[in-house]
């Protein structure tokens, strides 16, 4: 290369790179961060495959606690049991995992090599009628909650209960307490009514932690260009999954899917309000019928055998975040962008709402 156009090569990747914007607590020749708006850990996972995703610079991801479909003194015991077996995991596997309550364990994961967690409920039914068990659960740990999961509880109605019905009087209370202690309020899984009426009660930004858009392809649990829109209004996020049946009916050849899901969600919300929530197994999943029968023990009636693989081949396993980020590329996002799009609008909204 000659030296004047090399000279002018290295100006503008500096230019570049001063124009990229910083999270706090980078450091020099820190990797961007990846935050997985909702996924999985197992007790399963050995330590290689924690190796694996810790190597494609994954530093934190929000975890499902319990089973949110059991309501009552079950759903409130389980709530429970569920916050101490992630604890038990997490203390048990610290060369890996900390337990995240701020942003500030986030900066500390990526110091150190290691990967935040922090705690969702996908309900809101362990709270009862009681707004003082936020207060419980958030000295707990917790920091996420939904309004509802698929049916109607005394907060909201859920995506697979229709649209007659929506942020309830309770719900409210519900919003305005979860505000006031720094919990994210999600929308996952309720309807469109019930996310549109919470992300306008809302005084903080919420977050639809894993969905897919509706418009590109239609499923009870996508979300519509008019609800996108009033999350971004409010400063949230938008969690695009990788849940195959939510993105695509192509069983084969379908990866272009998740990426027109990105593509769309940014197109609506804008670039500072879409996010990866993957609500995926970080594990390499064959259909045997040894794993069949775990899922339907998990899931119960909700596995349609149709809907199976839940996956997209490509996105199959703990380094699929790899993958995300080279279609993030090869669509020409810019890095800043795609840096955005893989943990720093995340990061923003748990640093505005949690602390």
């Amino acid at each position: 290369m000659h030296r004047r156009t090399f000279v002018s090569h290295t100006a503008l990747l500096g230019a570049a790179a001063a124009l990229r914007p910083t999270l706090p607590g980078t450091q020099p020749g820190m990797r961007p961060l990846i935050m997985d708006a909702m996924g999985e850990l197992r007790n399963e996972y050995d330590d290689a495959l924690i190796r694996d995703m810790l190597a494609t610079g994954m530093r934190a991801i929000t975890v499902t606690l319990c089973d949110p479909k059991p309501t009552g003194a079950e759903g409130l015991e389980l709530a429970i049991d569920g916050v101490v077996e992630y604890d038990r995991m997490i203390a048990g596997r610290s060369a890996f995992f900390l337990k995240a309550t701020s942003v500030r364990d986030i900066d500390r994961a990526r110091r150190a090599g290691k990967m935040a967690v922090f705690y969702l409920f996908q309900n809101s039914d362990q709270f009862g009628a009681h707004l003082d068990r936020v207060d419980v659960f958030y000295r707990l740990g917790v920091r996420s909650s939904q309004i509802t999961y698929n049916e109607r509880n005394r907060a909201g109605t859920g995506c697979r209960a229709g649209e007659d019905g929506g942020l309830t009087p309770f719900g409210r209370e519900l919003v305005e307490k979860m505000n006031t202690v720094g919990m994210l309020v999600d929308l996952s899984h309720a309807n469109q009514r019930t996310m549109a009426e919470t992300a306008a009660a809302s005084r903080k930004p919420v977050i639809i932690s894993h969905t897919a858009c509706m418009a590109v392809h239609q499923n009870v649990r996508n979300s519509t260009d008019e609800v996108m829109r009033a999350v971004a209004k409010g400063g949230g996020v938008i969690g695009v999954c990788q849940m195959r049946p939510f993105l695509t009916s192509k069983k084969q050849d379908n990866l272009h899917a998740y990426f027109d899901h990105i593509d769309h969600a940014v197109k609506v919300a804008g670039i500072e309000h879409v996010g990866i929530g993957s609500d995926r197994d970080h594990r390499v999943i064959t259909l045997t019928p040894e794993y069949l029968a775990e899922l339907k023990k998990e899931e119960g009636s909700q596995v349609v055998d149709s809907d199976l693989p839940y996956f997209i081949n490509e996105l199959n396993g703990p380094r699929r975040m790899e993958v995300v980020r080279r279609g993030l590329e090869q669509r020409r996002y810019r890095a800043a962008d795609i840096d955005r799009i893989m943990g720093g609008n995340v990061y923003r909204v748990y640093r505005e709402v949690v602390g």
